[in-house]
């Protein structure tokens, strides 16, 4: 299947892309690597997810909230290619990061949900290098952040 069709077979609502009132842009695309900032689990204009796994948010809202980012990576794949999915050649790497509380040490338990859901949508082009971070806090309290490197073809 196409990846098109898989976001289809899936059922995924990618949302509109956002755009930026930061210092930054959502990704930049220079030549064919794409890299997409770093996507927190913003539904309908809030964060899903606040707070440190698993005290305050449950190790499977988190996967949730991962997979949300995944959604929000991908409305910026889809305005860089112009909708042309299978420009994407790979998911290159992708990195996650999970506030996590003291005593809570699998953050990679977390970041599976967006790595699985990029192999769903991707098929084989979508494995890649990831790293999983736990940390102390990230930005709008959320609990999860996901970025991504993608190579495009020309």
């Amino acid at each position: 299947m196409s990846i098109s069709e898989n976001i289809v077979q899936l059922g995924l609502e990618i949302p509109v892309l956002a755009k930026s009132s930061a210092l930054f842009q959502p990704y930049a695309l220079e030549g064919t690597i794409l890299t997409v900032s770093g996507q927190l689990p913003i539904l309908n204009g809030k964060v899903s997810a606040i707070g440190s796994v698993p005290n305050e948010v449950p190790l499977e809202a988190a996967r949730e909230a991962a997979k949300l980012c995944v959604l929000n990576i991908l409305a910026s794949v889809r305005d860089a290619t112009a909708g042309d999915w299978e420009r994407v050649s790979s998911l290159v790497r992708l990195g996650g990061f999970v506030v996590t509380s003291r005593d809570f040490f699998d953050a990679p338990a977390v970041i599976n949900a967006a790595s699985e859901l990029m192999l769903s949508v991707f098929g084989e082009k979508g494995r890649h290098a990831r790293v999983a971070i736990g940390v102390a806090s990230l930005p709008l309290g959320a609990a999860v952040e996901v970025e991504a490197t993608f190579a495009l073809k020309a």
